[in-house]
C-alpha cells in the first residue's frame, strides 16, 4: 500500500485549498499536513476533489468485440475520465446472462486494476426477451451482480418485466430497461420530428421510450421493486418520471452527455458518428433533460460508452451501427451543459456522477464524502483549463466520437482507486 498526499486541493470545490493525506487505501488526514516520508505527493494548485465517478452504463464489448473494446482498454479510458467504477452492460458474445460470462467479466477487470468493473446481468436468455436469464445464480456469484438489464434491447414483453421486477426484490438488485417499444422503432433511423422528415429518415418516435417507462413505473410500484431508466432522452419521459417518483415508485434514472447538448439538428450533415440510440433529440428536449437532471428527477449521468469499429461507423447511415464513446469526455460535457450554465455546482456534479449512481448500483465504497475514514477513490479536476477532443488519442481501441475537434472545459489531472493513482496528467498511472 502507498502513501499519496494531494496539496491544495478544494474538495467539492469549496473553500481555501487543504491538504488530503491518503493512506493504506483511505482518507486519513484533511488540513495542513507536512509531507510524510516516501509520500507520492499530487500538487492539486487550488484544484478540485470530487469523489471518484461511477458510470452505471459502459460498454466494454469484451467477450465477443475485442477490435473495438477491451476490458483493459475501457478501462484506462475510465480511469482517464475520472472514473472508479463503471457497470459493463450484457450485450457481449456471448452474452453475459449466466454465472460464467459475469464471472469472466469481473476477474477481468480485477486483472486491469484501474477501475472496479461491475458486470451487468441479463435481464433475459441471450437478449431474446423470452425467458428470464439466471438472476438468482449471477446474484450469488463471485461478481455479485447488482444490476441487470437487456441495454440494447427492450423487455418488451409485460409479464416478464414484472416477473423480472418480482424477483428482483427477493435478491435485493436493480432492473435496467432499454426503454423502446420496438413495434413502434420498427426500420427507425432517427429522432421523428421536423429533421427525419426533411432528411427521409424513418422516425423514432418519442412515444416509443415513454410509453415503456410510463408501464414499467406500474409495474414497479405494483412489485415494490427498483426500477433504473437507462439513457432517457425525451422532455415526455421526465414528466412521467416525476409523475412516478411524487408517488412513490423506486425508480431512478440516467441521462447520457450526449442527450444534455447535442441535438437531432447534427443529423443534416449524414454523418453516422451521430447515430445512437435513443436518438438525438430536439433541442427543448435536452433543455429539458438539463432542468431534470438538475432538479433531481434524472437521478445521474450515465455515458452509455459504445465504442465501435471504423467500418461499423465510416459507412452508410442506414448501415451504421448506434453509439459513441462516452468515457474520456463525460466530465466535460458535463462541465459545459450544467455548471457552466449556472445548473449544477461541483456538489451537484459529485451528486450525479459518483454519489447516486453507487447509490443506483449498491456500491458501499464508492461515491463516498471526502471526509477521514473514508475510502480514498477520488478524482481532481482542473475545472478552467480546455482542451481539444481527438478520439485517436483515447485510450480507447475505437475513435467513434461525436464531439471530435470541438473545445471542451474541464480536464481530469489524477485519478485514485482505493488511495493508488490510476491516471495522471492525461496519462495511465505505472
Amino acid at each position: 500500500m502507498t502513501t499519496v498526499l494531494i496539496k491544495g486541493a478544494r474538495p467539492y470545490g469549496e473553500g481555501d485549498p487543504v491538504d488530503v493525506l491518503v493512506e493504506d487505501g483511505v482518507i486519513t488526514d484533511i488540513g495542513s499536513i507536512d509531507t510524510p516520508d516516501e509520500a507520492e505527493v499530487i500538487e492539486a494548485g487550488g484544484q478540485v476533489l470530487l469523489p471518484g465517478f461511477v458510470d452505471l452504463h459502459t460498454h466494454l464489448r469484451e467477450p465477443g468485440r475485442e477490435d473495438t473494446e477491451t476490458i483493459a482498454t475501457g478501462s484506462a479510458a475510465a480511469a482517464l475520465g475520472g472514473y472508479t467504477a463503471v457497470f459493463a452492460m450484457a450485450n457481449t458474445d456471448p452474452v453475459a446472462d449466466n454465472a460464467v460470462i459475469v464471472d469472466h467479466v469481473w476477474r477481468r477487470g480485477q486483472e486491469a486494476g484501474l477501475v472496479d468493473v461491475h458486470p451487468v446481468g441479463a435481464v433475459t436468455v441471450g437478449l431474446k426477451g423470452e425467458k428470464l436469464a439466471e438472476l438468482g445464480t449471477m446474484a450469488k456469484s463471485e461478481a455479485q451482480v447488482k444490476v441487470f438489464s437487456d441495454d440494447g434491447l427492450c423487455v418488451a414483453d409485460p409479464l416478464l418485466m414484472r416477473r423480472a421486477l418480482e424477483y428482483s426484490t427477493a435478491l435485493g438488485v436493480v432492473i435496467a430497461q432499454h426503454a423502446e417499444e420496438p413495434r413502434l422503432t420498427v426500420g427507425a433511423q432517427a429522432h421523428e420530428g421536423e429533421q427525419s422528415a426533411r432528411l427521409g429518415y424513418t422516425g423514432w418516435p418519442a412515444s416509443a421510450e415513454e410509453s415503456i417507462v410510463a408501464r414499467d413505473c406500474l409495474l414497479a410500484r405494483h412489485a415494490n421493486a427498483r426500477l433504473h431508466v437507462c439513457h432517457v432522452s425525451t422532455s415526455g419521459t421526465a414528466d412521467i418520471l416525476k409523475w412516478a417518483k411524487e408517488r412513490g415508485t423506486k425508480v431512478s434514472a440516467e441521462v447520457t452527455p450526449h442527450h444534455l447538448l447535442l441535438t437531432d439538428e447534427r443529423l443534416a450533415t449524414y454523418d453516422p458518428v451521430n447515430k445512437v440510440n435513443p436518438p438525438l433529440r430536439t433541442g427543448s428536449d435536452a433543455e429539458k433533460l438539463r432542468a431534470a437532471l438538475a432538479e433531481g428527477v434524472i437521478d445521474c449521468v450515465a455515458t452509455d460508452h459504445a465504442p465501435h469499429a471504423v467500418q461499423d461507423k465510416d459507412c452508410e447511415w442506414n448501415s451504421a451501427r448506434p453509439g459513441m464513446l462516452g468515457l474520456q469526455t463525460a466530465l466535460s460535457i458535463v462541465v459545459e451543459t450544467m455548471v457552466r450554465t449556472g445548473l449544477l455546482d461541483w456538489r451537484g456534479v459529485a451528486r450525479v456522477m459518483s454519489e447516486r449512481p453507487a447509490e443506483i448500483g449498491n456500491l458501499s465504497d464508492h461515491g463516498r464524502p471526502i471526509e477521514v475514514g473514508e475510502p480514498a477513490n477520488l478524482t481532481l479536476v482542473d475545472p478552467d483549463t480546455e482542451w481539444t477532443v481527438r478520439g485517436v488519442e483515447f485510450a480507447s481501441i475505437a475513435a467513434n466520437t461525436p464531439y471530435e475537434g470541438m473545445r471542451l472545459p474541464g480536464v481530469v489531472t489524477a485519478t485514485l482507486l482505493r488511495g493508488r493513482i490510476t491516471a495522471r496528467e492525461g496519462k495511465i498511472a505505472p
